[in-house]
């Protein structure tokens, strides 16, 4: 049986993917941030930790408790928007160092301490849940510190594919569309259902590391 560990698997998008991968009869690992969500994620079928990935070193006890279990697929899930309609002239420099925190230092301290549980795997593969505003050649400049944290967790993606290749380890971002989540709010294009459906093919049939792919499959820039 093949197992995936998803962080923020709570709600919205990470809910989804547990959902899912549950019906298909994988083994899911999900962390949340409070009791309420794990409940839900328990209710999808799923084994659920409690975590904040802001908080790096519980990541490490994360690990110890899953320690010798192979994890097929990691799915870095976990981020926040941070304040919305930041501009120039008005920079919320707390928010957007909350943004960053989570959005990249905690997909960092997940994937550091959970690389050997990859590598012990058959499929091994890291995916990062980015998003098309971190293309830093489609940039608009719109949404500024949600999207600085998305360019940065694409590098990350990049150095982990290089530093990671000699164990046979793949590490993917993907952008999940504009969905009708509490981020992407009522007038989003996609459902979870069809965004995560697409995510997963994705993932089903990767076959290149360091890559950033739309939902649908697609290549964006970075």
């Amino acid at each position: 049986m093949s197992t995936i560990l998803i962080t923020g698997a709570g709600r919205g998008l990470g809910l989804e993917l547990a959902t899912q991968y549950a019906k298909d009869g994988w083994q899911v690992v999900g962390t949340v941030r409070d009791e309420a969500a794990r409940k839900r994620l328990a209710a999808a079928g799923a084994e659920a930790h409690i975590l904040d990935v802001s908080e790096f070193a519980k990541a490490q006890e994360l690990a110890r408790r899953l320690k010798g279990r192979a994890l097929d697929i990691l799915f870095c899930n976990a981020g926040i928007i941070g304040q919305r309609g930041m501009a120039l002239g008005s920079f919320d420099y707390a928010s957007w160092d909350e943004v960053m925190r989570v959005n990249v230092l905690g997909a960092a301290a997940v994937a550091e301490a959970l690389v050997d549980n990859v590598a012990a795997s058959e499929k091994k593969v890291i995916a990062m849940m980015s998003s098309r505003l971190g293309s830093i050649a489609e940039s608009s400049g719109a949404t500024l510190p949600y999207a600085t944290s998305k360019a940065a967790l694409n590098m990350l993606v990049k150095g982990l594919a290089s530093t990671l290749a000699a164990r046979h380890i793949k590490v993917v971002a993907l952008s999940p569309g504009w969905v009708r989540t509490d981020m992407g709010g009522e007038s989003a294009a996609l459902s979870p259902e069809t965004s995560v459906r697409g995510l997963r093919k994705v993932l089903a049939g990767l076959q290149d590391s360091g890559r950033f792919f739309s939902y649908d499959g697609s290549p964006i820039p970075w």
